[in-house]
C-alpha cells in the first residue's frame, strides 16, 4: 500500500486508520493493531511537526506485508531533515519552539514495534522504516 498525504495534523489520524485498515487482512490481536496506530501516529506527527515547519509538504507513506506475517512500514518526508538522530531518539528530546511536544515519539516508536530505523539528511528529509511481526493467531477449523 502506498499513501501520499499533506503534512497537516488532520492528516494524521486518517494515515494511522488507513495503514490499520489494510493490516486488518491480517487478522491481528487488538493490543496489535493499537501498536501499530501509534507508531505510525508518531511517525506522522513527527514530519506534521518538525520536517516543514510552517510549510505544507508531502508525507509518504508505503505499507508492505511478507509471507512470514511482518508488517514494514515506512514513513517518508521531504523537510528541513534531522541533524542528529541519535539525539532526536532520546527521550525528552525534542526541537519543537514551544513546550508543547514531550520528546517521546521515537521512544514510543521503539518500545511497539520490532525494529526502527531512521535515516535523514539535512533539508532533504527523513525515512522512518519500522517493522513488527504479527503472532499468528488465525483459527484452524476441521
Amino acid at each position: 500500500m502506498k499513501l501520499m498525504i499533506t503534512s497537516l495534523s488532520v492528516n494524521e489520524g486518517f494515515a494511522r486508520s488507513a495503514v490499520c485498515s489494510f493490516l486488518l487482512q491480517l487478522d491481528p490481536t487488538i493490543p496489535e493493531l493499537n501498536e501499530i496506530r501509534t507508531a505510525v501516529s508518531e511517525a506522522v506527527t513527527n514530519c506534521v511537526v518538525h520536517a516543514y515547519g510552517d510549510a505544507v509538504g508531502v508525507i509518504e507513506i508505503v505499507v508492505k506485508i511478507f509471507i512470514d506475517r511482518t508488517v514494514y512500514i515506512r514513513v517518508k518526508d521531504k523537510g528541513c531533515g534531522i541533524i542528529n538522530i541519535s539525539q532526536a531518539m532520546e527521550p525528552m528530546y525534542t526541537t519543537a519552539a514551544n513546550d508543547e511536544r514531550s520528546g517521546l515519539g521515537f521512544s514510543v516508536m521503539l518500545q511497539f514495534m520490532d525494529k526502527i530505523n531512521v535515516s535523514s539528511k539535512a533539508k532533504q528529509g527523513t525515512i522512518v522504516i519500522m517493522t513488527k511481526k504479527l503472532t499468528d493467531n488465525r483459527r484452524v477449523y476441521d
